[in-house]
């Protein structure tokens, strides 16, 4: 797994949950910065590609584990 400076747990939330935390996350963030989300919730697989993409947070690294899934986003530029 690639190198992350805040990690977030929304593990057991549903969508859209996982979104707004991680947005929430990310805008108490420095540009360049990196958030580990951890997700349950199926939905992410298309829910956070597509937050990534409508908020110039670039997606980084996307993985399953088990029945989770971990993403790496990377806080824009502002």
């Amino acid at each position: 797994m690639s190198h992350f400076d805040v990690e977030l747990d929304t593990s057991g939330l549903n969508c859209p949950l996982p979104v707004l935390k991680a947005r929430k996350a990310l805008s108490e963030m420095a540009s360049g910065q990196r958030l580990h989300l951890i997700v349950t919730d199926a939905g992410a697989h298309q829910d956070i590609p597509a937050f990534s993409k409508m908020t110039g947070n670039p997606l980084i690294e996307s993985s399953e584990n088990d029945g989770t899934l971990h993403f790496i986003l990377e806080k824009g530029a502002e």
